[in-house]
C-alpha cells in the first residue's frame, strides 16, 4: 500500500505546487505586466481617489446626470457580489411594473421629452451591473442634462460623442457610452 500511496502523494504535491502556486503566480504576473489597468479592476480615479470602475455601473438618479441601466442585483443596486439579472420574461408582471416605474421616473425628470425611450433605460442587463448605455439612451437624456446644468445642448452632445466607444473588433455589438466617465466629464466642466 505504501508503494502506491507515496507516488500518489508526491504527484499531489507536485501538481498542487504547479497548478496552485506557480501557474496562478505566472498568469497574475503577466496580467500585471501586460494589462495593469485591467488586472487591477479597470478603476477610474479622480483627484487621486478611486470613484468607480469602468466595468460596474453606479446609481445616478439626479436630473443633472445621465442615468444608466437599471440594476437588478439583490440588496443594493450595482452590488457586484450579487451579480445576476432578474430573469423576468416579457410576460412577467414584475418586469412590466419595473418598466412602468422607470418610464414614470424618466417622464418626471424630463416631462417635455417626447422621444421614444430606448429599451436599455427601462430594463436591466443580464448581470445587473452594466456600466454602459447605448448612444440612443445618452441622446435621449442629453436635453434634460443640459437644461439641469445650464449647458448648451451642443456641449453635452459633444461630450456624448467624445465618450462613445466603438463596436468590439469594429463589428460586434453596438456603440456604447460609459455613464460614470460621461458624468465625471460633466462634473469637470462645471
Amino acid at each position: 500500500m505504501m508503494k502506491q500511496l507515496r507516488p500518489a502523494l508526491v504527484i499531489l504535491v507536485i501538481f498542487t505546487v504547479i497548478t496552485g502556486i506557480l501557474y496562478p503566480s505566472l498568469i497574475t504576473g503577466l496580467a500585471q505586466l501586460i494589462f495593469p489597468h485591467q488586472a487591477n479592476g479597470s478603476l477610474i480615479t479622480q483627484n487621486g481617489q478611486v470613484v468607480g470602475s469602468e466595468l460596474i455601473g453606479q446609481q445616478f438618479d439626479q436630473p443633472q446626470y445621465f442615468w444608466g441601466r437599471l440594476s437588478d442585483t439583490s440588496g443594493v443596486a450595482y452590488n457586484a457580489s450579487a451579480s445576476g439579472g432578474s430573469n423576468y420574461s416579457v410576460l412577467n408582471p414584475a418586469l412590466e411594473t419595473q418598466v412602468e416605474a422607470r418610464l414614470a421616473a424618466l417622464k418626471a425628470a424630463d416631462p417635455e421629452n417626447t422621444q421614444p425611450v430606448p429599451v436599455d433605460l427601462v430594463t436591466a442587463s443580464g448581470s445587473g451591473l452594466d456600466p454602459d448605455i447605448s448612444v440612443a439612451a445618452a441622446n435621449y437624456q442629453a436635453a434634460r442634462v443640459a437644461k439641469a446644468r445650464n449647458l448648451n445642448l451642443d456641449q453635452v452632445n459633444a461630450l456624448i460623442k467624445q465618450y462613445t466607444r466603438g463596436r468590439i473588433l469594429g463589428f460586434l455589438g453596438e456603440q456604447t457610452v460609459n455613464v460614470l466617465e460621461l458624468n465625471l466629464a460633466l462634473d469637470k466642466i462645471q
